[in-house]
């Protein structure tokens, strides 16, 4: 079954090969930016995870999030803004899913000016947006 894409209009569009799987495959962008390698979970060799890959752009996106709604209530993020994100592959009754935890920093900002902005960024956060009412996110402020 496909839904119909959104009548939007398109930024971006990332454009990844994925050969084999999330042990052993590797993945390359049409621009040959990205050129990974995929190694299992706790496999001690070299390359990386969908479960990395995904706090990583979330992560980034998130900060990018939260840049715009400082922009809107007219308050500069600190240079030491930093969100650590961590996603549990788990597994459940019902097969495979995931979990989230985004940790932010935002050190100096008066703590309800900063949940404000966190408050903001998981409305709108595309990556947070995806997985609302999907997968378990526990946002906390450090």
């Amino acid at each position: 079954m496909t839904t119909a894409l959104h009548s939007k209009k398109v930024l971006y569009t990332a454009r990844v090969h994925t050969a084999g799987n999330r042990d052993g495959g590797v993945s390359r962008s049409d621009d040959g930016r990205l050129d990974i390698t995929h190694t299992a979970p706790g496999k001690a060799a070299p390359g990386t995870n969908p479960e990395q890959l995904l706090a990583a752009g979330w992560s980034a996106c998130f900060q990018g999030a939260m840049a715009l709604a400082g922009a809107q209530l007219k308050v500069a993020l600190p240079a030491q803004t930093a969100v650590d994100a961590e996603v549990d592959l788990v597994l459940g009754e019902d097969g495979y899913a995931l979990q989230a935890r985004l940790k932010v920093s935002l050190p100096g900002l008066d703590r309800q000016v900063a949940q404000a902005l966190i408050d903001s960024a998981q409305k709108t956060c595309p990556y947070s947006k995806a997985v609302h009412g999907n997968v378990p996110v526990e946002y906390t402020l450090a």
